[in-house]
């Protein structure tokens, strides 16, 4: 099977968590086969993740209309590239579909779904089960080419690019409202995809006001939609709401400019994971949607979860219980000024 290794798709079509949590593949398939070619295969909106990653040779974004994948023209568009080996990290049926129409050799994904016979390379593992993180279950999936990593914060690389022009921008846009190139911010991430369960708003606030109190200076971000919750925490003059404000590239560039990052389980914590940065992240006891396979992957988190001793808990009962405004914000606010205080005292930390 090795000599057939030339030409590697790596589809990964849903959200920005999801395709950061995939972008350590394209390292590991090229370091055990350096003559092959990669190409990534994501929805246009998460692209800026996977440019300029010296290990994907190739980023083609999905054909879609409206928010409707389109079959035939994706069909069209893989099969003039005639990959041989396609990995389908997380698969839908209309993506499978769509790989196994291209005429793709070899086709990896999961042996637990009712269109898994579209795959003839099967990796038995229920995600659901949340026994390991999902970086480690994407990384199952190189078991069908004979690569063996069960990963580990130390054995993988995400090679995430941050624009220079997008820097720039940024730049521009923080000293538009007081913040200076030099000068540190903390992000503050209150929104989410509504795949978890979130820190309510009044907990948010409460950790804002003792940041503020303390004279921190706090960028909310947040997509067009969540400018209205962002709003609800411009508490003062320290606190600057900038959501809308940044597309893609923009954020990515934003976050290696911060302190450290705060967030629910949502995509710019592990973008801020995947930069090195400090993270602080909230998570439900839920275990499809747990810190242990959602938590940002590195040794620089915090993570808070309900203080309640609570068992096969659901997302439904999670939110009747409000169990989530259990989490202690002064524990979440002291460790915030511990690592800040450390990094002061680093003269290297930007």
């Amino acid at each position: 099977m090795n000599n057939q290794l030339k030409n590697i798709l790596i589809v990964r079509t849903d959200r920005i968590g999801d395709v950061v949590l995939s972008l350590p593949l394209a390292r590991i398939i090229k370091e055990k086969y350096p003559d092959a070619k990669i190409s990534f295969l994501v929805r246009e909106y998460t692209k800026a993740l996977v440019l300029n990653n010296p290990f994907i040779d190739e980023v083609i974004t999905l054909e879609e209309k409206f928010s409707k994948v389109l079959i035939r023209k994706n069909v069209s568009k893989l099969r003039q590239k005639k990959f041989d080996t396609a990995f389908i990290v997380y698969p839908t049926f209309k993506i499978s579909l769509i790989i196994f129409l291209s005429g793709v050799k070899i086709r990896i994904g999961s042996g637990y779904r009712l269109y898994s016979f579209l795959f003839n390379k099967k990796i038995f593992e229920h995600r659901k089960d949340a026994v390991k993180h999902e970086l480690e279950y994407n990384l199952s999936l190189l078991s069908a080419i004979d690569i063996q990593n069960a990963g580990g914060i130390n054995n993988v690389r995400f090679d995430l690019s941050v624009n220079k022009s997008s820097l720039n921008k940024v730049d521009e846009i923080l000293n538009s409202v007081g913040i200076r190139k030099d000068e540190r911010f903390i992000i503050i991430h209150p929104g989410s995809g509504g795949s978890a369960v979130d820190l309510p708003i009044d907990k948010f606030k409460e950790l804002i006001k003792h940041l503020t109190d303390t004279k921190y200076k706090i960028v909310l971000t947040g997509s067009e939609r969540e400018t209205e919750i962002c709003n609800r925490l411009a508490l003062n003059e320290f606190v600057f709401n900038l959501a809308g404000r940044f597309n893609l590239e923009e954020l990515i560039a934003l976050i290696s400019k911060c302190s450290l990052l705060v967030a629910n389980s949502t995509g710019p914590i592990h973008i801020a994971a995947a930069l090195n940065k400090f993270t602080f992240g909230f998570y439900p006891k839920v275990k499809v949607c747990s810190a242990k396979r959602w938590g940002p992957y590195t040794d620089k988190k915090f993570i808070y979860e309900p203080e309640l001793d609570c068992k096969d808990c659901t997302i439904e009962q999670c939110e009747k219980l409000n169990c989530m405004s259990t989490i202690n914000i002064t524990c979440v606010f002291n460790n915030i000024v511990s690592v800040i205080e450390n990094l002061n005292g680093d003269k290297n930390e930007i």
